[in-house]
């Protein structure tokens, strides 16, 4: 199915949210923001990416900086891992330098194809697609197709219009956003005069869930909520969290310092 990317583009640029991220080419200030966006909704991430970058402006401040202070930052942004996994980045590329493609960037330590893909494009240029949750959903609703990994990365690249790869990939994952959502697509809106699949439902995507499965607890019943109100206690120097079981304390605790969280000092606990 032939896309205008004229049309995508000047729809783009008429109407595209002006986040911070989008004023520079900067990688670590890219990288930043990719790896906070990570599951993480927009509204929440810009103060925490501001005040980050106001505290670590660069990839020597922090790899440099103790990890202490990078998570009690992070703190309440969730998915503590991903801080240490950027701070691990920083350390590399302080001392080894940019990749300046995608296929450097994946030898980063936690980088996978699609961040790779869209610091490559948005910081370097690279003509490479940057294929996040939504970039899939726009493809598949536009072919009324679903792919799996290798054909949806080849339909992407086929997609991208010469020498604009970084404006596509931003226009592509801003129509998945804010047009092309999952529940409540915005047909009418849409740029994408062709698309195969405007006003009509998208066939379900193949799944391979079991039949049956239970639904998924409220948030307060997983094990990431008590991690989280441990690594935030810790972070404001507070006790440790009650009246949520010690049991389900006991194993965050264990969650949290294999995967280098926090440290345990017999009784004490305290954040690397």
């Amino acid at each position: 199915m032939p896309v205008d990317h004229d049309a995508v583009l000047s729809w783009y640029a008429a109407v595209r949210r002006d986040l911070p991220w989008r004023r520079t080419r900067d990688p670590y200030r890219i990288l930043v923001s990719e790896v906070m966006l990570q599951q993480t909704q927009v509204a929440r991430v810009v103060p925490y990416y501001e005040a980050f970058l106001e505290r670590f402006p660069d990839e020597l401040a922090l790899g440099d900086a103790p990890t202490a202070d990078v998570l009690r930052l992070w703190s309440g942004l969730g998915y503590n891992r991903r801080a240490l996994a950027l701070q691990a980045c920083a350390r590399a590329v302080a001392r080894d330098g940019w990749p300046a493609d995608a296929e450097g960037l994946r030898a980063l330590p936690g980088i996978g194809p699609y961040t790779a893909a869209a610091v490559a494009s948005f910081a370097f240029g690279e003509h490479v697609a940057a294929v996040d949750t939504n970039v899939r959903r726009v493809i598949e609703r536009v072919d009324r197709e679903h792919r799996t990994t290798a054909p949806l990365f080849a339909r992407a690249a086929a997609l991208l219009p010469a020498g604009r790869a970084a404006d596509w990939n931003q226009a592509m994952m801003e129509l998945g956003a804010t047009i092309c959502t999952a529940r409540s697509p915005s047909c009418d809106d849409c740029p994408v005069a062709t698309c195969r699949s405007r006003g009509l439902p998208l066939p379900v995507a193949p799944s391979s869930s079991p039949r049956h499965s239970r639904p998924a607890p409220r948030f307060e019943e997983t094990d990431r909520f008590v991690r989280g109100r441990i690594v935030a206690a810790l972070a404001a120097d507070e006790e440790l969290p009650t009246g949520i079981g010690e049991d389900r304390v006991e194993r965050a605790l264990a969650g949290l310092e294999r995967d280098g969280l926090v440290v345990r000092e017999g009784a004490a606990v305290r954040l690397p």
